[in-house]
């Protein structure tokens, strides 16, 4: 190869990276809609989001009609948004997850290209596209995605700050990483700051680096911080004086301290879905977190920040008594960071890779090769009314492998002549690959999304909607967004207990008072499991089958039909 395709390899075609994002954004925002919300979050977040849009109540988050102070509301407020300009659907629950997944890869992308190379930048941000975590995280309704991208944000404005030639550029850069940390607060709560405290505070004992505390804009700072996060915790504590204590007390204090929320985990709990999660990308963080470690200072160390930033988060949810997989999100990013920087400076001037990058591209080539001889495991451990969905999903998993294998041949082929190609199309298989197998879980949602049982109730006229339905001894959290109703809920507080503690009026607390105002509420309508329909049809409760599925089953009082005429 002649010195100047050399260069030319080794250098980014902006062009390329134009239509490679706009296919990425395509496949990213594309595939939303094609699955339905499955329980607990997706359903839960996008109901409590349709309530404060029917209400108007964009104070007090409610849940199934009971108070829900459990998180606070700005994803919720951007998918109640979202409802009102686009109507209410699946896509439009998951819109503000799949944004602030997207952008963070962008603004990943660019904090790598200012405070590394362009080369490093792009090389950080195809990493944490292609990362399965961040793919599938990026897809859900969770709060996850939306905190992580704000503490992500703040990340790349501290890291954007301490690295700026001119004082005013530190300053706007620290303003916006204040401002993301209060959007942070206001996504998840007090984590939103803690956390990046916590960083600083490791960081700068780590490196001994004392002065970044003086570059902070602390005072300046906080304000702005204040400004953006106290008008809704002063508002909904005003209007709701039992806030305080459950929100900052029960939800964060003993979330982390005791077991009360049964999230409980070994210590080990995250190191499976780390391995998981960035998986095409492992093999680089030992090297990565090396070389941040050998170039930290007493000045600024933006590589040595990152491993901070995924140590700190890592050891403190491992630690915690809360464990939930999405919990470690907001380290791939930083991880992203390391690993691109540590590429572009494999890849050095003539844009090859040593020996163990062809390796790794074989390795996953012949893995995923492997995956096509234990389809069979896929429908294990299905259940007698799931065999033919997770027979369908098998199509799916083969897709994905296809895209795995296919891309790892790509990537294998390509690393002599162009070590950066290959660097993505590598990513490419990875991204495609959890892609496919993310979408394809509609075949195994589907059932227990409850659209199939709602399509019924819809179908035989549906439910009027001056009537009450019962949520009898359980809590179903997709069904109620559905059919676009709350319901009373009878024996059973789950989650809901703090609400319902609040408003005791709006609950049914045992069977028997249910059995008795259904009696009667002639014109009701109720939700339970198909075991549950069995024992009130044992006790002669008068009740008329409208629809059902495997796993619930949706009655009405015999008399509704003319009471509603």
């Amino acid at each position: 190869m002649q010195f100047g395709q050399i260069r030319q390899s080794a250098t980014l075609n902006p062009v390329k990276i134009i239509v490679l994002v706009l296919i990425y954004a395509l496949l990213w925002f594309g595939t939303l809609n094609y699955r339905h919300l499955i329980p607990s979050d997706e359903g839960r977040y996008a109901e409590i989001a349709r309530e404060m849009l029917v209400t108007g109540d964009w104070v007090t988050p409610r849940y199934n009609g009971y108070k829900y102070f459990e998180k606070p509301p700005l994803q919720i407020w951007a998918t109640a948004t979202a409802f009102h300009v686009f109507g209410i659907g699946d896509w439009q629950a998951r819109l503000w997850t799949a944004l602030t997944g997207f952008l963070t890869i962008v603004f990943v992308g660019f904090t790598g290209a200012r405070i590394y190379k362009p080369r490093a930048g792009w090389l950080a941000a195809i990493a944490l596209a292609s990362s399965p975590m961040w793919v599938i995280g990026g897809h859900v309704n969770s709060l996850d995605m939306g905190l992580s991208a704000f503490l992500v944000a703040a990340l790349c404005s501290l890291l954007l700050a301490q690295t700026a030639d001119k004082s005013s550029g530190t300053r706007h850069w620290m303003w916006a990483c204040w401002a993301f940390m209060a959007l942070a607060t206001l996504s998840k709560g007090l984590i939103g700051i803690v956390i990046p405290g916590m960083v600083f505070a490791v960081y700068a004992i780590t490196a001994w680096d004392w002065s970044i505390f003086k570059r902070l804009h602390i005072i300046s700072g906080t304000v702005l911080f204040l400004a953006i996060t106290a008008p809704w915790f002063v508002l909904v504590a005003g209007r709701n004086p039992e806030f305080l204590e459950f929100f900052f007390i029960h939800e964060h204090l003993q979330r982390f301290t005791q077991t009360a929320h049964s999230r409980t985990g070994p210590i080990y709990y995250f190191i499976p879905l780390l391995l998981i999660g960035f998986l095409p990308w492992v093999a680089q963080i030992p090297g990565a977190i090396k070389q941040a470690w050998d170039e930290r200072n007493r000045q600024f160390s933006s590589g040595w920040l990152l491993a901070c930033w995924f140590t700190v988060i890592f050891g403190f949810f491992s630690i915690s008594q809360s464990k939930l997989p999405g919990y470690i999100i907001p380290i791939f990013p930083a991880l992203a960071l390391l690993v691109g920087n540590r590429l572009d400076r494999n890849l050095g001037f003539n844009n090859s890779l040593a020996i163990p990058w062809p390796l790794q591209t074989l390795f996953f080539a012949i893995l995923g090769g492997i995956g096509f001889f234990f389809l069979g495991e896929v429908s294990k451990e299905a259940r007698p009314d799931e065999i033919e969905a997770f027979a369908e999903y098998t199509y799916w998993v083969i897709a994905a492998l296809i895209a795995l294998v296919t891309f790892s041949l790509l990537a294998f082929f390509q690393r002599k002549r162009n070590g950066l190609a290959s660097i993505s199309s590598f990513a490419s298989g990875f991204f495609l690959c959890a892609l496919i197998a993310g979408t394809g879980h509609e075949t195994l949602g589907r059932a227990v999304s409850g659209i199939d049982l709602v399509t019924q109730v819809k179908a035989g006229g549906g439910i009027p909607q001056d009537v009450n339905i019962y949520s009898v001894r359980t809590l179903d959290h997709t069904v109620p967004f559905y059919l676009g109703r709350t319901m009373i809920m009878v024996e059973f507080a789950d989650e809901l207990a703090f609400g319902i503690k609040q408003e005791p009026h709006l609950w049914l607390p045992t069977l028997d008072a249910f059995i008795e105002r259904w009696r009667e509420d002639q014109a009701a309508y109720a939700l339970m499991a198909p075991e549950q329909f069995v024992e009130l049809q044992k006790m002669n409760v008068p009740m008329q089958e409208v629809a059902r599925d495997s796993r619930r089953v949706i009655v009405k009082h015999p008399d509704a039909t003319s009471t509603a005429q």
